[in-house]
């Protein structure tokens, strides 16, 4: 058969992908936090048909005579620029202004995410809207984080110093810095937590779990965990939500593309098959 067919069917398959990846873009160009992702095409193995030859002392070299053998996705990449900021007036909606990611607990899972758009539950833990529990850091007397991830709770207890008996949280807020201050009835306020960020050596590594959440990966390095404002993490800003990325004027660019893309390598199917209908048609 003609290798002209394998590659048009090649070239349909790629163009699709990319039509999905343009499409799941398009369809959360309003999620929060949504990063969009693009597709790279590379080609296949080429047929070689004659070997190069070097020079000799009679004759020059010759170049090597190859056919390509169609198209394949060489990978999706997730693209992690700042989306534009909306604002909500609500406490408890957090953005990262610059790198890195919240951190949240999925069973006894840890993930990642941008979108912050979080709320506090019955218990009174900071959750994500599936209830996954966002984690942060116990603080001590001076207000620095201490020890390992912990959910972070409106609860007392466990805070040094501690609050003296029949004293009561009145309100609270979240600062730049991601702690979580508690207005309490004598007065005083007292930091309670402060949220987590973890930043990736490669972040266009992580894997996608959905819920608008990533995964470690074998590529993306370990989590390197901190606080707002430490390192490359950015600082966060209360009352607002990081919007999608998506580039509406660009995925729809992609969508002619991919169209264009995929009319085209079905009209290398049509050829081919004109070509071998004309061969079988010799006989007659």
């Amino acid at each position: 058969m003609l290798r002209s067919l394998f590659a048009g069917i090649s070239g349909l398959r790629v163009n699709q992908t990319m039509l999905d990846v343009t499409g799941n873009n398009i369809a959360n160009a309003n999620t929060t936090g949504f990063k969009s992702s693009s597709t790279v095409f590379q080609d296949t193995l080429s047929q070689m048909l004659t070997a190069s030859a070097g020079a000799s002392a009679t004759r020059g070299g010759t170049n090597p005579i190859q056919v390509g053998l169609g198209v394949q996705l060489a990978a999706t990449n997730t693209n992690f620029n700042q989306g534009a900021a909306q604002s909500t007036g609500r406490p408890t909606d957090l953005m990262i202004q610059g790198d890195g990611m919240f951190v949240v607990r999925k069973g006894n899972e840890q993930l990642y995410t941008r979108a912050g758009a979080f709320t506090f539950d019955n218990t009174g833990t900071l959750v994500t809207p599936n209830g996954n529990r966002v984690q942060g850091y116990a603080l001590d007397a001076a207000g620095v984080a201490t020890g390992g991830l912990v959910d972070v709770t409106l609860s007392t207890a466990g805070l040094t110093p501690p609050v003296p008996a029949g004293v009561q949280l009145t309100s609270y807020n979240i600062g730049s810095d991601g702690k979580l201050r508690g207005i309490f009835d004598d007065g005083i306020q007292r930091d309670m937590a402060q949220i987590a960020i973890a930043d990736f050596n490669n972040p266009m590594g992580l894997e996608k779990v959905g819920e608008t959440s990533y995964r470690e990966s074998a590529n993306s390095g370990t989590a390197q965990l901190g606080v707002s404002g430490q390192g490359r993490r950015g600082a966060l800003i209360g009352g607002s939500l990081e919007m999608s990325n998506v580039d509406l004027a660009a995925e729809f660019t992609n969508l002619i593309l991919a169209q264009r893309g995929f009319q085209a390598s079905s009209r290398v199917i049509t050829t081919s098959d004109q070509v071998l209908e004309d061969l079988v048609n010799i006989k007659r």
